[in-house]
């Protein structure tokens, strides 16, 4: 029981142990035997939580399969998400349109460039 009980102190999480700081507990276990394993399990040892129903904490492993999640809206994809490809329409469109300005203004600088060289020469 001694052995079992420092290696249950050891490996419990620093803030899930009880009443003394872990380092404590395990010189009590050490030092006082019986006593002192027999307080570990008493007074140190982290509580269990009680089994609930429904309102009980989620572990992974437990609760429902994927397909009966009780969840208010499935999250959709980007590709399957309507507001989602309208946005990405209309943005499309705002591209495609300052395209068209650029390439206009660089035919119209093109021309002005042509007529320049073209009084010089």
């Amino acid at each position: 029981m001694l052995v079992w009980a420092v290696i249950d102190c050891l490996s419990t999480d620093e803030y899930l142990v009880r009443n003394l700081p872990k380092v404590a507990w395990v010189f009590i276990i050490l030092l006082f035997s019986p006593i002192g394993w027999i307080a570990w399990f008493v007074a140190g040892r982290p509580q269990q939580p009680a089994r609930a129903g429904a309102g009980a904490q989620w572990r992974p492993g437990s609760g429902f399969p994927e397909d009966q999640r009780p969840v208010a809206r499935r999250d959709l994809a980007p590709d399957d998400d309507p507001a989602f490809l309208r946005e990405l329409a209309k943005n499309r469109r705002a591209d495609e349109e300052m395209f068209s300005k650029w390439e206009a203004d660089l035919r119209r600088r093109e021309e002005e460039l042509r007529k320049r060289d073209d009084g010089k020469a």
